[in-house]
């Protein structure tokens, strides 16, 4: 069995389509999809329904709340102004049928595949918002082992790849698909094999049309920044001081 792990997706078409595509001529039979399917990229409405038409098992992420969550007038005093506008304008760009299916969404997925018990989350398995990254402890992981109960975690939000095992249980974090802030711009995603005597993971990085994702973002009159988390592959707060002031 092999599966495509990817999450983060935060509305960028063009790098998950070029994920789709190398998961295909990898032979992925599945995609487990971690959640943020919106939040900075000009695509949300798109990104929605290409993960439904690919039928991705997916989990919802804590921007995809945030947008849906976001109302008319002035964002809260703990938002930056162009989070706030991120997730305004993704609610404001979905349809009603993709704010009731991302609403529909779990925060939690529990399977079995190939006599393992998995679990899906976005964050972590205590939390929607912890970052579990390469530099978690092996002691965090433990606690965090015992309330999974599973014997695969797949988790992401940090945008950070990593897999690691403690205590028999595999955390697997596939990185960013749409929003990678390492400062390669290239969407970052794993596969999966399981069977009877097989376990492999491995992350890969995928080139995509960064110029097209950045151009769309133009076209919307999105900030300037959000072109340049693009094309830089790094966090708002990195860009920011940056970019010129609009």
């Amino acid at each position: 069995m092999k599966v495509a792990l990817l999450g983060d997706v935060h509305a960028n078409l063009p790098a998950l389509e070029a994920v789709l595509a190398d998961a295909r001529a990898r032979g992925a039979e599945a995609i487990w999809h971690l959640g943020d399917f919106v939040g900075y990229g000009a695509f949300p409405e798109a990104v929605v329904r290409c993960l439904r038409a690919v039928q991705a098992l997916s989990v919802i992420g804590n921007y995809d709340r945030k947008a849906l969550k976001a109302k008319k007038g002035k964002p809260p005093t703990t938002k930056s102004p162009q989070k706030w506008l991120a997730f305004r304008w993704a609610h404001d760009n979905l349809s009603k049928e993709s704010r009731k299916y991302l609403r529909s969404l779990p925060e939690q997925i529990r399977l079995e595949a190939e006599g393992k018990r998995v679990l899906l989350v976005h964050a972590s398995p205590a939390s929607t918002k912890e970052h579990l990254t390469p530099q978690t402890t092996d002691e965090r992981l433990r606690e965090l082992a015992l309330v999974a109960a599973a014997d695969i975690v797949v988790c992401g939000h940090s945008h950070q790849p990593f897999k690691r095992k403690v205590d028999g249980v595999w955390f697997i974090n596939p990185g960013s698909v749409g929003r990678p802030d390492d400062g390669d711009p290239r969407a970052s995603y794993a596969i999966l094999q399981l069977g009877p005597r097989l376990f492999q993971v491995r992350h890969y990085r995928v080139a995509y049309d960064v110029a097209r994702a950045a151009a769309a973002l133009r076209a919307q009159k999105l900030p300037a920044a959000f072109a340049q988390m693009v094309l830089q592959g790094r966090s708002l707060a990195a860009v920011l001081p940056l970019t010129p002031q609009e």
